[in-house]
């Protein structure tokens, strides 16, 4: 790593903490930039060779520069509605790249998988295979760079604009700096085949729904904060809504490292009824539920016949109701409500 200077003097002792702290990378990005491997593959089809990594402090500071220069060039304009739509991609873009870099990985091991199963005693076989291993374990230190810069920008996109980030699609497991955030669909799969710890945490479960329009934050975080006194190792399932309720849930989420599993929503017409039917399957310890419409009163109904203890809130008296579904959508209001 380089030697980097100090941008600023300090003029007694109880400032340096704060000066190196400035001027110091994080412990995951010295695990993952700061001892590269002596030889890595970095594209498809190169010779082994020594290639630089990036310096720690400085791929930290560029995520987190990504971030609030954004946030400080669109703060009070008229792009400031846009400004976390666009972070949120930006964020995105890491979380694609590191997932790519995953899937190739795992080819590799497959076919380093194959090859143990064949071994041959010759040079070529035995020289093939160190380089598919040597490539495999270069895909795996770019995966964990690119994780670790991911995770950075999410954790400053949720300092700048008050929300957890999440995927739109798959699941983002990680234990850095921000809490993981799991598809139901990876969730369930990987809870029947017991494949990969970090995709089944291990922790009681507890659900919370609400409408998407909901601005209380601070009952919702007090009652989550309470349930995690009493039970520390806990998994947190919401709806998957981006806005209101289930965002205040997974921001609380993403403060305490908590993991988070979003069953969002697939399909129409009674798809969202059909979802709690699948949340309702689970062992669940304890819900916080929040006054919406016909679904969140479904899954209180289906929640309280299992016997589930119901933190439950009304929705505030000056909070706009929620809109009645238009004759063109999938299902009437009133059946939702004769369904729930």
């Amino acid at each position: 790593m380089t030697k980097k200077s100090a941008k600023k003097a300090v003029s007694t002792f109880a400032d340096l903490p704060e000066l190196i702290a400035e001027e110091t990378a994080t412990p995951e990005f010295e695990a993952s930039f700061g001892d590269p491997m002596p030889l890595s593959i970095i594209e498809h089809g190169d010779e082994p060779g020594e290639h630089d990594m990036p310096e720690p402090f400085a791929a930290q500071k560029v995520c987190g520069e990504l971030m609030t220069s954004l946030f400080l060039l669109l703060e009070d304009t008229r792009l400031s509605p846009l400004a976390p739509d666009i972070a949120w991609g930006i964020v995105n873009s890491f979380h694609f790249v590191a997932g790519t870099l995953e899937r190739q990985e795992d080819s590799q091991a497959a076919k380093i998988r194959d090859m143990t199963r064949r071994m041959k005693p010759d040079e070529v076989f035995n020289k093939d295979l160190e380089d598919i291993q040597l490539k495999c374990r270069s895909l795996a230190e770019q995966r964990e760079a690119v994780e670790t810069m991911r995770d950075y920008a999410a954790a400053m996109y949720r300092t700048c604009w008050r929300r957890a980030w999440g995927p739109s699609k798959g699941s983002k497991a990680s234990s850095v700096t921000t809490a993981s955030y799991i598809s139901a669909v990876d969730f369930l799969r990987e809870r029947a085949l017991a494949k990969r710890e970090k995709y089944q945490p291990d922790g009681l479960v507890v659900v919370s729904s609400g409408p998407a329009i909901w601005d209380d934050w601070k009952p919702i975080w007090d009652t989550m904060s309470a349930i995690k006194q009493r039970t520390p190792r806990m998994i947190v399932v919401t709806t998957g809504q981006r806005t209101g309720w289930d965002a205040i849930v997974a921001a609380w989420c993403a403060r305490e490292g908590v993991p988070l599993v979003a069953y969002a929503l697939t399909g129409r017409g009674k798809a969202a009824f059909a979802r709690n039917r699948k949340i309702g399957e689970l062992d669940i310890s304890e819900a916080v539920l929040g006054e919406g419409s016909g679904i969140q009163a479904n899954l209180y109904q289906m929640l309280r016949k299992k016997g589930v203890p119901i933190h439950a809130f009304r929705r505030p008296a000056d909070a706009p109701k929620p809109r009645k579904p238009e004759a063109s959508d999938a299902y009437s209001f009133r059946r939702a409500r004769r369904y729930a």
